[in-house]
């Protein structure tokens, strides 16, 4: 299993971004989405998180201005990122799993998000 992620950039305060993330190299499809970020010196932190039956979770610091979806096919999670703040500048990664067999973790390769003030 490969994810592969992307949409990251410089973008002002106040602005958006999308980020994507597509899962490839497997018919089983990933129970559990999830995006994180990893600011210069600070640990990884969850952002948000999506199930297959499409239930959400989202840290406090992003409720409200990020929403995370994904496709119908199972295979990609979106992470729609809206009045953004220099606060929310950081290599995003997104994270996959799957509980039932066969199981697996992956992560991808980490986009990079500048917020400018």
């Amino acid at each position: 299993v490969q994810l592969q992620a992307s949409g990251g950039g410089l973008v002002q305060a106040g602005g958006s971004l999308r980020l994507s993330c597509t899962a490839s190299g497997t018919i089983f499809r990933p129970n559990t989405w999830s995006w994180y970020r990893q600011a210069p010196g600070k640990q990884r932190e969850l952002v948000a998180t999506i199930t297959r039956v499409g239930s959400t979770n989202y840290s406090d610091s992003v409720k409200g201005r990020f929403t995370i979806s994904r496709d119908n096919a199972g295979i990609a999670v979106y992470l729609q990122m809206n009045t953004l703040t220099p606060e929310d500048t950081a290599v995003y990664f997104c994270y996959a799993a799957r509980r039932v067999g066969p199981t697996y973790e992956k992560w991808g390769q980490g986009t990079q998000v500048t917020v400018s003030s």
